[in-house]
């Protein structure tokens, strides 16, 4: 007899053809999964206000991020966090990190870094944080332990060049007023690098601590109470929000004055020497890479700034009464006319 449409056979064929091209269509689903590249979010967690992309720390990490495959928007979104000074706040700004499954934090200031690493579970990426051993926020620079690695201090080995390039500009220089946060531990261990160094070289030191922006009075008070030679600002999120401040002071006296980095030179501060910022937060996003790759933050030694950069104002100098000897502008990498 011959069978119909619903044989047995038939129906075992039709289940056939149809669970196969289930199967295909479950494999072909699973792979298209897999070619879906994972979004990454990096938290980014400043002591001062969020730092933008378009700011000079955030185009630089922006950048370092891009060279190494990651696109804002695309593959990575930065989650932009900032205590603006009220240090109380940083706890609750890293709960809200945390909430939000941040695959890694970029610190920026120790008090951000120490906020981050006392939660205990979150990997950590300090930049500017001072020296990260003498602070305590690691075990040492080549195995940090825990949850914290970044880019390390290198203050000590700076500072000399800086009072030496200040001496070259200002003869006679013997007593140099240095301005540092002194509620920032990091900054304190700058301070101190910064007081050995002039030490060395014969250079007796004016030490001007402040914690908040009404104590620049009272640090401008004390030099015109006894006038420094020079000025060395240690750079921080509550020294250069009133670097402008400083920069007047200078003006009027016509103090020679150093700083850490360009921007202040950019921004009308005479002459600069420190850690490029561009190549440092490179760095940074280097590690973050290693982290998003699965490595872990005690596995990644802290890296140390490579790139170091003299940067002169001319026309601070012109207002500064100062003639820039030549072979201080043959050293400079960056001369503002």
């Amino acid at each position: 007899m011959r069978q119909g449409t619903n044989a047995p056979g038939h129906l075992t064929l039709r289940r056939r053809t149809l669970l196969a091209l289930m199967a295909s269509a479950s494999i072909a689903g699973s792979r298209g999964a897999r070619a879906q590249p994972k979004k990454y979010l990096i938290g980014s967690l400043n002591t001062g206000g969020p730092i933008p992309d378009a700011s000079p720390y955030g185009a630089a990490l922006v950048k370092g991020l891009t060279k190494r495959g990651y696109t804002v928007g695309d593959n990575v979104d930065l989650l932009r966090r900032g205590a603006d000074l009220h240090l109380e706040m940083l706890p609750k700004l890293v709960d809200e990190l945390a909430a939000s499954n941040v695959d890694v934090i970029v610190c920026f200031g120790y008090a951000s870094a120490e906020a981050v690493k006392e939660k205990g579970t979150l990997p950590v990426m300090s930049f500017t944080a001072g020296d990260p051993v003498g602070t305590g926020l690691a075990k040492s620079l080549a195995q940090p332990g825990g949850t914290i690695t970044g880019v390390s201090d290198v203050s000590a080995e700076v500072t000399p060049k800086r009072l030496q390039y200040l001496k070259d500009l200002a003869s006679g220089l013997h007593r140099v007023a240095i301005l540092y946060n002194a509620g920032d531990p990091g900054m304190t261990l700058r301070y101190r690098a910064a007081e050995a160094g002039a030490t060395a070289q014969g250079i007796s030191i004016q030490q001007l601590g402040v914690r908040e922006p009404n104590d620049f009075d009272q640090a401008f008070a004390s030099m015109n109470a006894e006038m420094p030679d020079a000025i060395l600002m240690v750079s921080d999120v509550l020294t250069n929000l009133n670097r402008r401040r400083v920069f007047e002071f200078a003006t009027a006296h016509r103090l020679p004055a150093i700083y850490e980095n360009n921007l202040y030179v950019r921004d009308g501060g005479l002459m600069s020497y420190g850690p490029d910022i561009d190549e440092g937060l490179d760095r940074v996003a280097y590690l973050v890479d290693r982290i998003l790759k699965g490595a872990k933050p005690a596995d990644l030694p802290f890296e140390r700034p490579t790139v170091f950069r003299l940067a002169i104002n001319l026309k601070t100098a012109k207002m500064l009464d100062l003639n820039v000897p030549q072979l201080l502008l043959d050293q400079a990498d960056e001369v503002i006319d």
